[in-house]
């Protein structure tokens, strides 16, 4: 889990950095967050008793309800798993385990882990994958032993002999420093990942994760195969320091500390809510979306998961619900269900002046995109102002005519205007191209006429 302990305050600025409006939901995914540090300040006796209050974001599609919690997660470096509640009737009423998140989840968490552990061994494990590599470069050679030698009355090697190897091992050490023998090849002995038949199972719960316990076990009756590669010097360095780190990290450790981050910090975000709402006909209850409802409260209430790992609890992992709501409404959900998500916000639908903010301000904004995207062919993209506000009214034009994606329409409409520039770019290097207001209505103006045209094209 984060040592920072950001207030609630400075969680919306970094947000801010990312995700343009949405002022309601960004404050209350701080106040969960902050929660959280809160949480693990209290006395003991209180703590396992301080639930986290979930989520529930209303509001039409491409508004940012993902991207929300996405870099909430990254702010805090949390595990986060985005999953589609849709997934889970997929196959009617047995649908995906529904505790397959959880799994998930643990998974992306050990990974997580083991790279942090990695990274902090990555300079002993490369001190250990050079000394490899230069007995590659220089293997020793085969010396007859007679007895004599074998019960140490004569040395194996003599003094001199054995300072003229480490002066050799040094020059080699030297030049392997100075880059200089990053052209010659080196036979590597590479262990063959294990494969095999792939073996589909039907059970009741856990599928995946006997799955992964019967390749395991198939996995360490079988010897391993090896393989010769031949590599160059650098890369067999890197594929050396990544073997010796992987041998460094204690994955018992980094077990145990995925498991306490999930349970303590993990993010389950929860998209497409709305789908799994039962219906209002009169045919009866809609068995497949009550079903996965019903099979998702105990994991949102908290309950005891069985993975690989061991079992996890999820009793404090925060989960945040999204959806846009258009034929239903979260009061719509079991009350049960409701009751877990006490938290509920709206998000406001995106218009000209949001887009013109979401092309220009955040650090990943898309114009800053392309432009950089093309400045790799040499190519010197400029925006006017007056283009900017002309794509952003195209845009919340189009939304309004057909379907409202959002911000997802800006990105049809810039790669719409610059399919010639970046079709072009090769020849244009060493140019400068102006994107002006005339050059966009020149480009898109037959598509905002024909309205029919554009429900293909945008």
């Amino acid at each position: 889990m984060s040592s920072n302990s950001l207030t609630p305050a400075e969680i919306v600025e970094k947000l801010d950095q990312h995700i343009i409006g949405q002022a309601d939901a960004k404050r209350a995914v701080a106040i969960a967050l902050r929660n959280r540090w809160r949480r693990q300040n209290v006395p003991d006796d209180l703590r396992d008793e301080i639930s986290p209050k979930n989520i529930i974001m209303i509001g039409p599609t491409g508004v940012g309800k993902t991207e929300i919690a996405r870099r909430l997660a990254k702010i805090d470096n949390s595990p986060f798993l985005k999953v589609e509640a849709s997934k889970f009737t997929e196959v009617g009423y047995v649908g995906r385990d529904v505790e397959s998140m959880i799994r998930d989840l643990v998974d992306l968490a050990v990974n997580m882990v083991r790279a942090e552990e990695q990274e902090k061994v990555r300079t002993r494990a490369s001190e250990i994958a050079e000394e490899r590599l230069l007995d590659l470069l220089l293997p020793p050679k085969p010396v007859e032993r007679n007895v004599e030698e074998m019960l140490g009355e004569h040395p194996l090697v003599t003094e001199e002999t054995q300072q003229h190897i480490d002066s050799t091992r040094e020059k080699l050490r030297r030049l392997l420093h100075e880059g200089k023998l990053d052209s010659r090849h080196v036979d590597l002995e590479l262990t063959e990942s294990r494969s095999g038949p792939m073996i589909e199972i039907f059970s009741a719960s856990g599928v995946e994760d006997l799955g992964f316990n019967l390749k395991e076990m198939f996995g360490n009756m079988l010897p391993q195969k090896k393989k010769i590669s031949r590599v160059t010097v650098p890369e067999a360095l890197e594929i050396l320091t990544e073997e010796e780190a992987q041998r460094l990290v204690d994955m018992d450790k980094v077990n145990r500390t995925a498991i306490e981050r999930v349970e303590q910090s993990g993010i389950i975000f929860l998209d497409e809510i709305d789908k799994v709402v039962g219906s209002d006909t009169p045919s009866g209850p809609d068995v497949s979306r009550e079903g996965v409802q019903r099979d998702l409260l105990p994991i949102v209430e908290g309950s005891n998961v069985n993975t690989r790992y061991g079992m996890v609890k999820t009793d404090h992992i925060l989960f945040i619900a999204a959806g846009a709501f258009s034929s239903s409404k979260p009061s719509d959900l079991i009350p049960e269900l409701q009751g877990r998500f006490p938290i509920r916000v709206e998000l406001d639908s995106l218009g000209k002046e949001e887009f013109i903010r979401i092309l220009t301000e955040p650090n990943n904004a898309l114009i800053k995109q392309y432009t950089e995207m093309l400045a790799t062919e040499d190519v010197a993209l400029v925006f006017t102002d007056d283009s900017v506000a002309e794509i952003a009214d195209v845009a919340a034009l189009v939304n309004e005519r057909t379907e409202n994606i959002g911000a997802r329409r800006l990105y049809t409409i810039m790669e719409i205007l610059l399919e010639d520039i970046s079709f072009d770019a090769p020849k244009l290097s060493g140019q400068e191209v102006i994107i002006d207001a005339k050059y966009v209505e020149d480009k898109l103006c037959d598509i905002i006429e024909d309205e029919d045209l554009s429900r293909y094209i945008l």
